[in-house]
């Protein structure tokens, strides 16, 4: 079962995709903002030509716990992409993905310049592997 997270970001979209079988997140692509409905348009028709069954979408927290002003970004994005994707759309916690992100950015020598753009994908498939590693496939 493919599975497609959402790093929703105020100036970029990073999108990632499990493998068929949910167990490995790769990076797939980094839509540019536009508006909360054109985003949510393009990120279901992504879902859809990669035959996707289920969205995940980060969601960032405060320290006590109540979703940030990022965090309710994604919510509202959610909703929206909820209305225009005929899959089930899912809030997962993000807790450190960008930090991670940029980590892995400079752990591959990847330069300042190219990082930015690439850290939104990134960050999208950690997300992605953390919701895999919590959620394992039971082996046929």
């Amino acid at each position: 079962m493919r599975i497609l997270a959402v790093d929703y970001g105020e100036k970029r979209i990073g999108l990632a995709l499990s493998d068929e079988s949910g167990t490995i997140a790769s990076p797939l692509y980094v839509i540019p903002h536009v508006s909360r409905i054109v985003d949510a348009a393009q990120v279901a028709e992504r879902a859809s030509a990669h035959d996707v069954k289920r969205i995940i979408i980060g969601q960032s927290f405060d320290e006590e716990g109540q979703p940030n002003k990022s965090g309710r970004m994604s919510a509202k994005f959610a909703e929206a992409l909820k209305q225009q994707a005929s899959v089930p759309v899912e809030l997962w916690d993000e807790a450190f993905t960008t930090q991670d992100a940029q980590w892995a950015s400079r752990a591959m020598n990847v330069s300042r310049k190219n990082r930015s753009g690439h850290l939104d994908e990134i960050a999208a498939t950690i997300l992605l592997q953390s919701y895999l590693d919590a959620h394992p496939t039971p082996q046929s």
